[in-house]
């Protein structure tokens, strides 16, 4: 008998990685809900649980070392094998701010987030990727994260010129085609969706894109077949260029 499936997403107790999850667990994941405050992650999961789904909260930080280890651990003690990571957490603080007045501080917490996040988590989780018949990692990037289309002057995203935020999807972007060539011979495909502008708390809700949409990409890049892409940046079904 196949071992169930099984996926870790990051920021999921609201928004666009909470429908993450749920789609996940809909189609049979079991699915753990990695939330910085536990009450609202297990708020989450019980709205899924009541829908019939398998959905565990995990006290998950990404910016701390201990949490990241702590939660590896307990994720350990309840799976053998993880299926698919998915690194949605973020931050955009940066968009209240002009580049060159823009804090280090700032920029640091965001990458905090953003890129040094995803590298903390997907270290921690290899040894259970690599567990997996078909280990998947999913970074949520943004097309703000790409070079191409922020020096393209008829790009939708031209004139938003976030310094920490921006940089921080480039550096991830980079990130994924790291990570994803050290992880190919481990049978592990990792790569890069961009949500999209999407109606969350993160942006007031101004985004004209659902979260319905916006885990379109994330949930097929987390359940890719043997033949999918890896070190790929993903809108819908297009590729962006990096």
């Amino acid at each position: 008998m196949p071992k169930q499936k099984t996926a870790l997403v990051t920021g999921a107790n609201r928004s666009i990685g909470f429908e993450i999850a749920r789609r996940l667990a809909a189609e049979g994941y079991r699915v753990w809900l990695g939330s910085r405050d536990v009450g609202r992650g297990e708020e989450a999961a019980r709205k899924l649980r009541d829908q019939g789904l398998d959905a565990h909260v995990l006290q998950l930080d990404v910016t701390s070392d201990e949490s990241v280890a702590s939660a590896i651990a307990e994720l350990n003690r309840q799976t053998d094998h993880l299926d698919a990571l998915v690194n949605n957490a973020g931050i955009a603080d940066s968009f209240t701010h002009q580049p060159f007045d823009e804090p280090i501080e700032v920029v640091k917490a965001v990458y905090e987030v953003n890129t040094f996040g995803p590298i903390r988590l997907t270290q921690a989780a290899l040894p259970l990727l690599k567990a997996s018949d078909a280990g998947r990692v999913v970074m949520l990037s943004s097309e703000l994260g790409s070079l191409q289309a922020l020096l393209d002057p008829q790009n939708q995203f031209y004139g938003i010129n976030a310094l920490g935020y921006n940089s921080s999807k480039t550096a991830l972007n980079a990130v994924t085609v790291s990570l994803a060539k050290a992880a190919e011979p481990f049978g592990i495909k990792i790569n890069a969706a961009d949500p999209g502008y999407t109606k969350t708390d993160m942006n007031g809700h101004s985004g004209y894109r659902t979260v319905e949409q916006a885990a379109e990409a994330p949930v097929r890049l987390a359940m890719l077949g043997p033949d999918g892409p890896t070190a790929g940046y993903f809108f819908d079904d297009q590729t962006l260029p990096w």
